[in-house]
């Protein structure tokens, strides 16, 4: 029978992650547990400024809708949200492959403060503190709040259904709120202890600890804050059958 994997990302983000999975011979559920919402405002001025800070694709698309300018250089904490920006139309475009550890360690290196200031496109709720990191090594980092990630409410009648039946075998977590979220709303539904015959994945151990409240048959961590990371423990355990 042809295995399932759990889909948790919001759902601009999940159709390419579904997709990578398809393409590994698994069938694939989308539950969205996050909802993107855009936060409208005033047009964004960019004099003074020397780039664009990118924490995830929702910033980046969400970035892309208030402002029209795409000459600014745009410094991403990772590949997805590099791979955006360029799909969005940004042409110089750098990747810090990582975590914001990562992206601050690559423009205090790469950039000056006498430059100018930095726009960081994020949302209602960040993890860590960019700014902070960077404003210790005198940069300017001014955050622009343009989205929110409202979290669902329950889980869907159809998740629910296949948690009971035993029918998904995979489940992937890209940020602590997420399996926050899904911890709290399968507790909440009686259905925690139907996780017992999952291996959940979690892109940081930052996640792992989110998820740990739940009996998973096991707890992968990807070795490093990147969709490949993570995808390639799954093709580990895919190989050896979930043994």
């Amino acid at each position: 029978m042809m295995k399932t994997a759990l889909v948790t990302r919001p759902r601009e983000d999940a159709q390419g992650l579904a997709d990578e999975l398809t393409g590994r011979g698994l069938a694939v559920m989308i539950e969205p547990l996050l909802d993107i919402v855009p936060v409208e405002g005033a047009d964004i001025p960019t004099q003074g400024v020397q780039g664009i800070l990118a924490t995830s694709a929702n910033g980046v698309r969400a970035l892309a809708r208030r402002l029209p300018d795409r000459s600014l250089p745009v410094w991403a904490v990772g590949d997805a949200s590099a791979r955006e920006a360029r799909r969005m139309g940004y042409t110089s475009v750098e990747s810090a492959g990582g975590d914001v550890d990562d992206l601050a360690a690559l423009v205090a290196g790469r950039c000056r403060p006498e430059d100018g200031c930095f726009l960081h496109a994020a949302g209602t709720v960040v993890a860590g503190d960019l700014a902070g990191m960077l404003g210790r090594q005198g940069f300017d980092v001014r955050r622009l709040v343009l989205y929110q990630a409202r979290t669902a409410s329950v889980l869907s009648a159809d998740l629910l259904q296949a948690l009971a039946a035993g029918e998904i075998d995979a489940a992937l977590f890209f940020s602590p709120r997420t399996a926050a979220t899904f911890v709290t709303l399968a507790g909440a539904a009686g259905a925690g202890e139907m996780t017992a015959g999952i291996v959940a994945y979690a892109l940081s151990p930052a996640v792992a600890r989110e998820l740990s409240a739940l009996p998973w048959s096991a707890l992968r961590v990807a070795e490093a804050p990147t969709q490949a990371a993570l995808l390639a423990a799954l093709d580990t355990d895919l190989k050896r059958g979930y043994s």
